[in-house]
């Protein structure tokens, strides 16, 4: 058995509304590497975040009194902190400079999974947040890459 993991190049820029499985697609084709059955694609959540609009302005985000309370104990930013609220089913631990939430989608992880980085805003006043649901994402993006393909696949997000 052998395993092979090889990156797809020239992927642009992802923006809202950008179909990730024909870019994909379209990428693995440019870069000689037609799918096979029993693949396994390996997307980064922010990709599918990205293309589904789960970027939110940080300035356009009113804090509770909760999100305040609990920003005020760790540093975090107070929009910050309501995004985490909003995402979360509750909060397991806090302590300065982290938020271990339980997220809606039943896992726990740092910050709800939310992320300033790579957003597309320059001035770091943007979030990006884990797709709404990942379990269709991935089914989506595997039904379009195999009908691209004609071949039976596998999509991790």
């Amino acid at each position: 058995m052998e395993i092979k993991i090889i990156t797809v190049d020239n992927i642009p820029e992802i923006k809202e509304g950008d179909a990730v499985e024909e870019i994909i697609g379209d990428c693995l084709l440019e870069q000689g590497l037609p799918l096979q059955d029993k693949d396994i694609i390996v997307i980064a959540q922010k990709v599918v975040s990205r293309a589904e609009g789960r970027i939110v302005k940080l300035d356009e985000v009113k804090p509770s009194p909760e999100a305040q309370d609990l920003a005020d104990k760790t540093g975090v930013s107070p929009e910050t902190v309501q995004l985490m609220l909003d995402e979360s089913s509750d909060i397991i631990r806090s302590r300065p400079g982290l938020i271990i939430p339980r997220h809606r989608l039943g896992f726990v992880c740092a910050n709800a999974g939310i992320d300033r980085s790579n957003t597309g805003r320059s001035d770091g006043k943007a979030a990006v947040l884990l797709p709404l649901d990942p379990d269709a994402s991935a089914c989506r993006i595997r039904k379009g890459l195999e009908k691209k393909f004609k071949t039976r696949l596998s999509v991790i997000i």
